[in-house]
């Protein structure tokens, strides 16, 4: 069975993509999903505070200048990050990535300004990285920071590094923006080869017994997917750019929808946390077998055909259901 896909302009071998996760940083997890058949890895973020950090911490010690403060000095940068892996230390992950695996290795940059970012993009460039994702978001805390202001500064982000940066460079966006199409249009304007949808926000819990905000992380689930599914379906053949589907992926039956829905490839990190990296070659299989069984030898037909574009009743995608499901309760 062909499971061959494109995404950013690179051939992967499966539509199956390990997104950004902290076993990611394990050269011998690595290898494992490089064996189930996994058709590109996503590296975990490096966050725009682990590099805000390291230089913060280098000036604070180089302005005393004498040799006993240069001991303190992080050894090659390398300050430890919430996986572990500080600045410099993720360049050296991306090149012993690409040395471990056989399939595209893609480097991932989260933060919400322009503050080294373009100087780390062209690093993980230069380190080997087949693309880079730009995971872009902050919580507009100022209320009179308009929403428009919010996307401009993200698109200046993005046009930024393209004007140093040669790979292809995917936006990761997250839900929660008013005109999600127009938005995506001018992101793949701005330079972006792809888009993935959606990055999952974690928000903040109070704990009422003690009087603190904490935060709470739990694996993904199906349900979870149900947007991501709606905007792929109304982007996917509409948008010159390549389609990632991000959340909730479970089992095959998820990536087979996603893929129905128009996606160009589909991203999990919960199922492979809750089941191992072994678990890329059940949901190959899952889809093979699927496509079999409508004596299907590749992607070609079913990717996109209930995509908004593709169906006849496309209002499925806006409205009808919305009005349908409060019927159904009213009628009860």
């Amino acid at each position: 069975m062909d499971l061959t896909s494109q995404y950013l302009g690179l051939t992967l071998r499966s539509p199956i993509i390990a997104s950004a996760s902290p076993m990611n940083t394990d050269l011998d997890y690595l290898k494992a999903l490089d064996k189930a058949g996994i058709g590109a890895i996503v590296l975990p973020s490096l966050f725009q505070e682990q590099i805000d950090h390291a230089f913060e911490e280098i000036d604070s010690l180089q302005q005393y200048n004498s040799p006993e403060a240069s001991q303190y000095l992080p050894v090659n940068n390398m300050v430890s990050g919430p996986y572990g892996v500080g600045p410099d230390a993720y360049l050296e992950l991306i090149s012993q990535a690409k040395k471990t695996v056989s399939v595209p290795v893609i480097a991932s940059l989260n933060g919400y300004t322009n503050t080294a970012w373009i100087e780390y993009a062209k690093l993980m460039q230069e380190a080997g990285a087949d693309a880079l994702e730009l995971n872009i978001f902050s919580v507009p805390t100022d209320i009179n920071i308009s929403g428009q202001q919010v996307e401009d500064n993200y698109i200046n982000i993005v046009t930024n590094i393209r004007k140093y940066v040669d790979i292809p460079l995917a936006v990761k966006l997250c839900p929660y923006f008013s005109a999600i199409g127009s938005l995506a249009q001018r992101f793949i304007d701005a330079g972006a080869n792809g888009l993935v949808l959606f990055n999952r926000i974690m928000s903040p819990d109070i704990d009422i017994h003690n009087l603190d905000i904490t935060s709470r992380y739990s694996l993904s689930t199906a349900s979870e997917g149900l947007i991501a599914l709606q905007w792929i379906g109304l982007l996917a053949r509409r948008v010159n750019a390549s389609l990632a589907a991000s959340t909730g992926v479970d089992d095959y039956q998820q990536v087979i929808k996603y893929l129905l829905a128009g996606a160009d490839t589909v991203m999990t990190t919960s199922a492979l946390l809750r089941n191992g990296p072994g678990y890329v070659e059940t949901l190959r299989e899952g889809v093979c077998d699927w496509l079999k069984a409508r004596q299907q030898k590749d992607l070609k037909l079913m990717r996109g055909q209930m995509s908004w574009q593709k169906l006849k009743n496309n209002q499925a995608y806006e409205r009808s259901h919305y009005i349908k499901l409060v019927g159904s309760f009213l009628s009860k």
